[in-house]
């Protein structure tokens, strides 16, 4: 079965029940207020650039008796909106500029991110267990996201955070964002900054037996939410390679990393075992902090030179990049099973991202290819 056949209830994974969903914004107005221009090299930009998401889910036993992703989310609503003050683009939106007509661009308007919370008559050890088909519905159950209006995108939220309360107290914390933002998390380390911050909030909060946006508190008796809120299903499971490539004052122009991206294409196909399925494929470049290239690339050129023999280069794949499993939003607290995947995109897609905005030496090509089939 191919991922796309996957359904919220396949082989009887159990669909997660959503309780509540909150807005979280930077905790101070941003100002200046950040812009990244999206630059569309082919026109109209592919769709899979409004589709295409990074997913990361967290999974974690509870940490004391009285622990619950009710508890946790309830400090997330404080320490999130901390974190995003350090990464406001990630609460901004998509818009059109020049009054509307004009190319794409992320404004850090402060309009906020979603914070999900869900519940799952799952077992932490029935999640962990699953395999193959069962595993993928089941991860789709932990993981909240819309795709972004392509007709009005300035309504859609680029990140999501779902936090999902399993049957034996453990809990996940899901986190859903844009590839137009991706770097932010990939790169920036914006996660490891945000569990900091949640991490320093309860040491100085012991006293504190329970946050202030804890639900069960302040949700009265009413049905689930499920009919009203609505989670595009996050097909096409991704395979990811992310190389890592250095070499001395580098300069990389549009026709060089283009190559670059070709190489490492081809050096992931060996890797992975696979072949990106399509002669085409979306590339994505990071040029600077405000400006992402976006365009619709051929496979089929031939580039001549070796990758190793011109410049230093290291692969891992997004989980060995992420080093997500020392990730704790409460100190000791490690995540005890992560997953990360880019999702929902059909053809493939290359991010191209250099490592610092000032020094051009490093530069990371990001390699994903979906997943055909599912065992």
């Amino acid at each position: 079965m191919a991922p796309t056949d996957i359904t919220r209830t396949v082989n009887n994974v159990p669909e997660s029940k959503f309780e509540a969903v909150q807005t979280v914004m930077p905790v101070t107005v941003t100002d200046p207020r950040q812009i990244r221009q999206v630059l569309a090299v082919t026109k109209p930009i592919a769709s899979a650039n409004f589709t295409g998401c990074l997913n990361i889910i967290l999974c974690y036993n509870k940490a004391t008796e009285n622990d619950s992703g009710f508890i946790v989310a309830g400090w997330i609503r404080e320490s999130l909106a901390r974190a995003l003050t350090e990464q406001p683009l990630l609460a901004g939106r998509l818009r059109r500029g020049e009054d509307g007509g004009g190319e794409l661009e992320i404004v850090s308007n402060d309009s906020g991110v979603r914070l999900v919370e869900a519940s799952n008559s799952l077992s932490l050890k029935e999640f962990i267990d699953f395999k193959g088909r069962e595993k993928a519905a089941a991860e789709s159950q932990l993981v909240f996201w819309k795709s972004i209006d392509e007709q009005n995108p300035q309504f859609s939220p680029l990140f999501y955070v779902q936090v999902t309360n399993f049957e034996c107290g453990g809990y996940s914390i899901g986190i859903s964002c844009s590839i137009l933002l991706a770097d932010l998390v990939i790169m920036d380390k914006f996660l490891q900054t945000w569990a900091k911050i949640q991490c320093d909030m309860l040491s100085k909060n012991e006293d504190s037996n329970l946050p202030i946006f804890y639900l069960p508190n302040l949700k009265p008796s009413s049905p689930s939410l499920n009919g009203i809120l609505s989670s595009t299903p996050i097909d096409n499971f991704g395979q990811t390679m992310i190389f890592n490539i250095s070499k001395e004052n580098m300069i990389l122009e549009e026709e060089s990393s283009k190559k670059l991206a070709l190489l490492c294409i081809q050096e992931a196909e060996q890797n992975l075992g696979t072949k990106m399925s399509l002669h085409e494929f979306n590339f994505l470049v990071k040029e600077t902090t405000k400006v992402i290239k976006v365009e619709n690339c051929k496979k089929n050129e031939i580039v001549n030179f070796n990758l190793e023999r011109h410049f230093k280069s290291s692969c891992a794949n997004l989980k060995e990049y992420l080093k997500m499993s020392e990730l704790a939003f409460r100190e000791g607290n490690k995540a005890i099973r992560v997953s990360c995947w880019i999702g929902s995109v059909s053809d493939g897609f290359v991010l191209g991202i250099p490592s610092h905005e000032e020094v051009t030496s490093d530069f990371n090509i990001i390699i994903t290819f979906p997943i055909e089939n599912l065992n």
